[in-house]
């Protein structure tokens, strides 16, 4: 007979149910195989869903698995505050506890605790990036698919578990009115091995200083609503710019408004290690049971 087990659907990087990105979470995933976990992942249809399992490693709280319609990422954003909120509300970790361990296939990710029910916030830190240069070919391709004049330097690759396709469009107007060739892009994507491209640009009044949007075609993602990963790797890359962005070293990014959301996620950068975090609010729209074999 199918075990029954817990379940929570969530919205991550808003406080208000609706406006932020939608993870589902399998609280008790241990005893589900690869096929099992895929199968659900694409049976949600949302950009990630997540499987909650014990962990491995004694330096860990929870272990987390991380799935998109297609396919099992060793890291991403959303699903890692998501899940770190899902495993204190279901009583995996002990609410108390300010500072966690996460563990998944990047590693091992420090997340930071604040608050307490709806005002808690969740910081994960980022898995170290791996940077390049996008190439003259690479460069071409990526303004055909955006359907924009791309600066020469303003594109790049950022690996950070999983791989994007980064382009600078310099002010936020330019970003949130862009309208891209999905089907370039999710061709681009399946032929450089990326999970997606990232767009971001300046914003010049309210309270976040950058616009992002980031388009997932292949996996079945057209724009996902609100990114930790790509807004980290796009951290990643202005420190490896310097300064010459103006950005600094923390900041809050504004995602989500072109498909109906209105996400904000907190990014930061130390300055001695380069580290990077992610984080933000939550909101539990659904907690329930699964019978799954």
């Amino acid at each position: 007979m199918p075990r029954s087990r817990r379940f929570i659907q969530l919205d991550v990087f808003s406080d208000k149910l609706l406006r932020g990105n939608p993870l589902a979470v399998v609280v008790d995933g241990d005893g589900l195989d690869d096929a099992t976990m895929q199968a659900f992942a694409r049976w949600t249809n949302l950009s990630e869903t997540t499987f909650l399992l014990p962990p491995t490693s004694s330096a860990a709280d929870y272990r987390v698995r991380i799935f998109t319609p297609r396919q099992e990422l060793p890291f991403a954003g959303h699903p890692s505050v998501g899940s770190a909120y899902a495993a204190i509300e279901a009583g995996l970790v002990a609410t108390g506890n300010a500072a966690l361990v996460q563990e998944c296939a990047a590693g091992l990710l420090p997340v930071q605790v604040s608050g307490n029910g709806p005002q808690r916030l969740i910081h994960v830190q980022a898995p170290p990036a791996r940077i390049a240069a996008a190439d003259a070919a690479l460069h071409a391709a990526l303004a055909r698919a955006l359907r924009v004049e791309l600066a020469a330097s303003e594109a790049c690759h950022v690996d950070n578990g999983p791989h994007w396709i980064l382009a600078n469009l310099g002010e936020a107007a330019a970003v949130r009115g862009l309208q891209p060739d999905l089907a370039a892009v999710a061709a681009l994507c399946l032929q450089q091995q990326a999970v997606g491209i990232g767009v971001f640009g300046r914003e010049h009044a309210g309270d976040a200083a950058m616009a992002v949007r980031a388009f997932c075609p292949a996996d079945g993602i057209p724009e996902d609503p609100v990114t930790g990963s790509a807004n980290a790797a796009i951290m990643a890359w202005l420190g490896e710019r310097g300064e010459r962005d103006g950005y600094g070293l923390r900041y809050r990014a504004s995602q989500g408004r072109e498909v109906g959301c209105d996400g904000v996620v907190e990014v930061a950068r130390d300055p001695a290690s380069g580290a990077i975090t992610i984080g933000g609010a939550c909101a539990i729209g659904v907690r329930g049971e699964l019978q799954l074999p």
